[in-house]
C-alpha cells in the first residue's frame, strides 16, 4: 500500500523512509515507538506506521497552525473532511485562508488547521506563507487546484483518523519535549530530529516559531536523550564538530547518494548505521 501524508513538505521523502526502515530492521527496533520533534508533514512517521515498522508515532510541532492541522485530523476528521469537500479552490478562497493563517488568535483549531492545509496544497512548493501556485511562477501551465484532489486527500485523512489510537500529538518546543516527554517513552524508542534549518524548509515556518537551532539543542540531545536518536541538518563545519565521535553520514563533494540530498546525518552511538549505497558516505564525524 502506498500512502502519502496530506501535507506537502520536503521532509517526507521515500528514500529517507527506506533508510530508516533499514535502521529499524538492523537494530531490532521493529514495532517500537518513533518520535518526530519537528513533525511538519509527518511523512516519514506515517510511512513507518502504515507499513507496520513501528507501533506508535509521536508527532510534535511548535508551529501552532501545523499542530492545529494534526489536531483536526485526529480529533475532528469528519469536520475537516467536510471542509475539504465543500471548499471552492479559487483565488478568493486562497486570500481568505491566508488571512486566517495570519490571524490565528481569531480562529479555532479546525479553522486554523484547515487554513494551513489549504495553503500548503495550493502554494508554490507547499510554502505556507509564500505565493500561490500560478502559471508565471511555474513558467508552465498549471491548474490552480493541481495539488487539491479532494477524494484522495480525504482518503488520506480518513486513514490517519482510523489509526489515531497509535498517534500521540504535542505542541511543545523541542527542549520541553526532550525534558518531559522522551523520558516517559520506552528504551527502544527512535527519535528523528530533522532540523528545518535549510532554506527550503525554513520557508514552511514563521521565524518566530522556530525553536530549532541545532547549535543550542545538540548538547541537550547528547546529554538528555537516553534512547536511540538520529539528527539531520544542513551540513557545515560547526555542526560536524558538535557531533565529533558520533557515527555520521557527511554530505561532501564526493557523497552523492545520501538518503536526503544536501543534508548530513548524525546517529547515537548505540545505533548500527547501515552503509547507504556508497560505503564512503559513512564516517565518524
Amino acid at each position: 500500500m502506498k500512502f502519502n501524508t496530506p501535507l506537502r513538505y520536503s521532509g517526507g521523502n521515500d528514500n529517507l523512509s527506506s533508510f530508516l526502515k533499514i535502521i529499524l530492521e538492523q537494530n531490532d527496533l521493529l514495532g517500537e515507538h518513533y518520535v518526530e520533534p519537528y513533525a511538519g508533514s509527518a511523512g516519514i512517521a506515517l510511512n513507518l506506521l502504515t507499513h507496520g515498522y513501528v507501533s506508535c508515532i509521536h508527532l510534535n510541532d511548535i508551529n501552532p497552525a501545523i499542530y492545529a492541522f494534526w489536531h483536526s485530523v485526529l480529533n475532528q476528521p469528519d469536520e475537516l473532511c467536510k471542509a475539504i469537500y465543500d471548499v471552492e479552490v479559487t483565488a478568493k478562497e486562497w486570500q481568505r485562508q491566508k488571512d486566517i493563517l495570519n490571524s490565528p488568535e481569531n480562529h479555532n483549531l479546525l479553522e486554523l488547521g484547515f487554513s494551513i492545509f489549504f495553503l500548503n496544497r495550493i502554494n508554490r512548493l507547499g510554502i505556507l506563507w509564500g505565493g500561490v501556485i500560478d502559471r508565471k511562477s511555474q513558467n508552465r501551465p498549471w491548474n490552480f487546484d493541481a495539488r487539491f484532489n479532494k477524494t484522495d486527500l480525504i482518503r488520506r485523512i480518513e486513514w490517519i483518523a482510523l489509526h489515531r489510537s497509535l498517534i500521540r500529538l504535542y505542541n511543545k518546543n523541542v527542549t520541553n519535549l526532550i525534558e518531559t516527554v522522551l523520558p516517559t517513552l520506552p528504551d527502544k524508542t527512535v527519535i528523528y530530529l530533522d532540523f528545518p534549518c535549510h532554506v527550503e524548509k525554513r520557508r514552511h515556518y514563521r521565524d518566530d516559531n522556530l525553536n530549532n537551532d541545532p547549535m543550542n539543542i545538540s548538547k541537550l540531545i547528547k546529554e538528555r536523550i537516553t534512547q536511540h536518536w538520529i539528527v539531520s541538518c544542513q551540513n557545515n563545519s560547526r555542526i560536524i564538530e558538535m557531533y565529533k565521535g558520533y557515527p555520521a553520514i557527511i554530505n561532501n563533494s564526493n557523497a552523492r547518494n545520501l538518503p536526503e540530498s544536501g543534508v548530513s546525518m548524525f546517529f547515537s552511538k548505540r545505533l548500527i548505521v547501515p552503509n547507504w549505497k556508497n560505503p564512503s558516505n559513512l564516517m565518524t564525524a
